[in-house]
């Protein structure tokens, strides 16, 4: 068996892993949108290393896009197979990956208006109707059931309380008698987080293949999380500005509108309005409440009191995008959450576009930014940041709360592979993470006694 390393090497978008067993059969271990510089992800989104048709199956572990959302492009280019996920991220891609299609379609419809065509390009990387092609290829499992995505493959799926749905992959494979085990932690969540339940433990295996997002890094507290947030609201408000928060339609909005709902009903929120702005968050949000099964004690003990954890007065979701223009005509106090949360794309943009020049407003991360994508620009504060390849001066005042993320840090993530058996794991590769912090992750687990740590490169393969 041979693996390859296709995306998230040595980055932290595009996860993409190839498997290719003795009998023939290959199968990617998800297929995610690499997002970083324009040109480097035209190049690497729409040229596939392999041909699409000469993959046999797709094993998704959870629905963000850069884990899912190249999957039409792999359909478009040939692929005939089925993508296994569990039941919570195939409701969640059903609108992810169709909304990834539109905003491309609008992003260069607009484009086209705005400037000569002769000076950019305007293609899309694939289109609704490839989306839902996509689509009708997935299977649903649940937790905890064995499936056989190809002959001599058997698939277990554990809750990585990472986003709804999110799932640890355990992959058994029995080749001339021989039987080995692979696991691919995903994305790994963090415990005792509200909404989700916390990461179940992986079963031992042989090689692990493990994301290392925040490697050398440490949280803040959570418990200082939602007093930061109303901080950061109060003071924004009484400089007469708005809060702009980019952030992840799936999971990160409906952690921030929790702890705005929250801070609501406590009475601690100051009385201006609050608005996502962003179809798919809102139909996200609708796909987190038909399940339930995912949530955690604690969110269950708060719909005792509170029938609707994502909505309170204050509040408007808006779909229309004639009501999201509005927005930016407005001056009052506001808070805005919008899509995308690396600020790569969607209504967020334009909301930046008309605020990030005004020192009264606060533009506050509260996820992951990958090098070279506009939220890690704001992250830095470079003076000047370029948004529909227009210059725009970073007047603004920039939050970065990393205590919202829905990755692990470092003493997290070793905590959680504590359990495993070292002397059955021969070697982890480290995936998902900048360098830096794959080198804090790499030289954090050798002192905790792992016998080999690779961080490989793209098209790097290793002989399992």
């Amino acid at each position: 068996m041979k693996l390859t390393f296709w995306g998230a090497a040595r980055t932290v978008t595009g996860s993409m892993h190839l498997l290719e067993l003795d009998n023939g059969r290959r199968v990617l271990l998800d297929c995610g949108l690499y997002q970083g510089r324009r040109a480097d992800a035209w190049r690497i989104n729409s040229e596939l290393p392999f041909a699409a048709s000469s993959i046999d199956a797709v094993i998704l572990s959870h629905a963000h896009i850069d884990h899912s959302g190249l999957l039409p492009r792999l359909v478009r280019e040939g692929f005939q197979g089925r993508i296994w996920a569990t039941h919570a991220t195939y409701d969640l891609c059903a609108v992810m990956l169709l909304d990834s299609a539109h905003i491309q379609e609008k992003d260069a419809e607009y484009l086209r208006r705005r400037r000569n065509a002769r000076r950019v390009d305007v293609q899309v990387l694939y289109t609704a109707v490839d989306a839902e092609r996509a689509l009708d290829l997935f299977v649903g499992v649940g937790y905890r059931q064995t499936f056989e995505p190809v002959p001599g493959m058997k698939v277990e799926f554990r809750d990585a309380g990472h986003i709804l749905g999110s799932a640890t992959v355990q992959i058994e494979v029995t080749e001339r008698g021989r039987t080995t085990r692979v696991g691919f932690t995903g994305d790994v969540g963090r415990p005792d987080r509200p909404i989700l339940r916390d990461p179940q433990t992986m079963a031992d295996c042989d090689w692990l293949i493990c994301e290392s997002t925040y490697g050398g890094k440490v949280h803040e507290p959570r418990d200082r999380a939602k007093a930061r947030l109303q901080a950061v609201v109060a003071e924004t408000s009484r400089r007469g500005g708005r809060v702009l928060i980019p952030a992840f339609a799936v999971g990160r909005t409906q952690e921030i509108v929790h702890a705005l709902d929250q801070l609501a009903a406590e009475d601690r929120l100051p009385r201006i309005p609050v608005f996502v702005d962003s179809p798919l968050a809102i139909s996200v949000t609708s796909v987190y409440q038909l399940h339930p099964e995912c949530f955690d004690r604690e969110m269950h003990e708060y719909l005792r009191t509170d029938a609707d954890p994502f909505g309170f007065e204050q509040l408007t979701y808006i779909r229309d995008a004639e009501d999201s223009k509005k927005l930016n005509h407005s001056r009052i106090p506001m808070v805005i959450i919008s899509a995308s949360g690396m600020c790569e794309a969607g209504r967020i943009l334009h909301h930046l576009k008309n605020g990030i020049e005004d020192p009264r407003n606060t533009v506050m991360i509260v996820g992951f930014c990958a090098e070279h994508t506009l939220g890690r620009r704001i992250v830095e504060r470079q003076p000047t940041v370029r948004i529909f390849g227009e210059p725009y001066e970073l007047k603004a005042q920039v939050e970065v709360m990393n205590s919202y993320s829905a990755h692990a840090d470092e003493p997290e993530l070793v905590d959680f592979l504590a359990p495993l058996d070292r002397e059955r794991l021969r070697e982890v590769f480290l995936v998902h993470g900048d360098l830096p912090r794959q080198e804090a992750l790499r030289d954090r687990l050798r002192s905790e006694g792992y016998r080999s740590v690779r961080i490989p490169e793209r098209g790097e393969s290793v002989e399992l």
